[in-house]
């Protein structure tokens, strides 16, 4: 069992800390609001601590599950400061991957400390059921040790590369979704309004080759204009954003991905910013002045 620590207990890190402590690991949490940090205490084995210092110190593996970049800077800073040498530290965050570069050799220039970015699919349902997707970025030898702990709330641990290579891979993760929601809500948009009945084509369509985890797990709730169950749009544009950033730098070619951000534009604009990203067909449904009848 490892001495571990958990900083940022949002909808992903609040379960996944909980985890591990279920394994026997010895945890302690921190978050930006110490009253997450308590709740979390009270249902879980493990201690809250009050400052990033505290959470860390003598730890084996520290855990963060962040926002974005800025977020991710200013926590790994202090928590670098702090841990001991050689100890390591995993940043589930999904970042870009030239921050990932930077804290890697950040945390080798304090004390040898081993550092992997480690973001994850899976949504909030996958992390309360420890069924996340874990693309890992690093030294082999760093990700070696961490992966049986990571293995606590994963299906799948998968070491894609030195540092940066696990946000590359969730850009890529993003971008299929991208278009896999778009297809899927065009397709819903197009029954309905062909006069099909959805559940009907749902059942004709979803054993063959348009099959997705979107279109088993999101159609009942798209048709029924329910978007409370999923991945934010906010959150969802700015992984866009990084992966839109990175294509820039590599000369990668992404039009869908393109286009199907400024779509999630204009769904924040209709006051869908926390709608799940199955929210796309909201815009389409509204296109005509029809209107859709939304559940924040």
């Amino acid at each position: 069992m490892a001495k571990v620590a958990f900083l940022g207990l949002g909808v992903m890190g609040f379960p996944m800390a909980g985890h591990l402590a279920a394994a026997g690991h010895e945890v302690r949490v921190w978050n930006r609001t110490a009253a997450k940090s308590r709740d979390w205490a009270a249902r879980h084995e493990g201690r809250a601590q009050e400052s990033i210092s505290d959470a860390v110190a003598g730890c084996d593996i520290v855990f963060m599950c962040l926002g974005d970049d800025p977020d991710v800077r200013e926590v790994a800073e202090p928590a670098l400061e702090a841990m001991k040498d050689k100890a390591i530290l995993v940043d589930h965050t999904t970042a870009s991957a030239e921050l990932a570069r930077q804290l890697h050799e950040a945390a080798q220039a304090a004390g040898g400390i081993g550092f992997l970015d480690a973001p994850v699919s899976g949504g909030q349902a996958g992390a309360e059921n420890g069924q996340l997707s874990v693309m890992v970025g690093g030294d082999g030898s760093v990700f070696e040790r961490a992966r049986p702990v990571m293995e606590v709330y994963a299906k799948a641990v998968v070491h894609c590369g030195g540092a940066g290579a696990g946000q590359l891979t969730k850009m890529v993760n993003q971008i299929c979704i991208a278009g896999l929601v778009q297809g899927l809500a065009e397709g819903l948009h197009f029954a309905k309004r062909a006069g099909l009945d959805p559940e009907t084509v749902i059942g004709a369509v979803s054993k063959g080759a348009a099959q997705s985890w979107q279109m088993e797990n999101r159609w009942k709730t798209m048709v029924s204009d329910e978007f409370d169950f999923g991945f934010a749009v906010n959150w969802m544009r700015k992984d866009l954003r990084i992966a839109l950033e990175e294509a820039r730098n590599n000369g990668a070619r992404l039009p869908v991905a393109a286009i199907v951000d400024q779509f999630y534009a204009e769904v924040q604009a209709m006051g869908g910013e926390r709608w799940d990203t199955s929210s796309l067909i909201a815009r389409l449904e509204n296109a005509d002045g029809k209107g859709v009848k939304t559940k924040p």
